[in-house]
């Protein structure tokens, strides 16, 4: 795809959103499974209920400019998730494990705010003001579950369990 014009651009952008938020769908159960906090397993098992629903509405953002909704493989989040997939195979301390998995976790709110973010931007330039409430929405849940995230850390992970008697 030529980049030519802004709309080039937010169509690149929303089919790698659609790769990304996929590939999450796939990966969010495992991080559940391998979580030992209850908390942080509901936490990811919440967000895998708001990525399907995150993979919908860019399908509806697909509608209002008359494209199918294709993915373009994000080699970003490819990334992310085998980091947090290597995390998974690591052996140690359940309450680390589950720091480290909340810090990947993590790194994927991160990269997605961002995409989230320019993408509503283009949205917004292009005119696209459905597109930009529906990305906006989005955005507001991605930055929710970090500030989730960062709870979870704090509550969590704080300090080391004491040792059973």
């Amino acid at each position: 795809m030529k980049l030519e014009s802004l709309e080039n651009l937010f169509l690149h952008e929303i089919k790698d959103l659609l790769s990304a938020e996929k590939q999450l769908v796939k990966a969010l159960p495992k991080m559940a499974k391998g979580a030992s906090s209850e908390a942080l397993r509901a936490a990811f098992e919440e967000h895998l209920e708001q990525t399907k629903n995150h993979v919908k509405r860019l399908e509806e953002i697909f509608a209002t400019i008359d494209a199918a909704p294709r993915a373009e493989h994000c080699k970003a989040m490819e990334g992310l998730i085998e980091e947090g997939s290597d995390l998974l195979e690591e052996e140690g301390a359940p309450y680390v494990k589950d720091a480290a998995l909340i810090g990947a976790a993590q790194r994927v709110e991160h990269y997605e705010i961002s995409a989230y973010g320019t993408t509503r931007t283009l949205a917004e330039l292009i005119g696209n003001q459905k597109a930009a409430d529906l990305l906006q929405q989005t955005l507001d849940e991605e930055k929710e579950t970090d500030e989730k995230l960062t709870e979870l850390a704090l509550s969590e992970t704080r300090s080391e369990p004491e040792p059973a008697k």
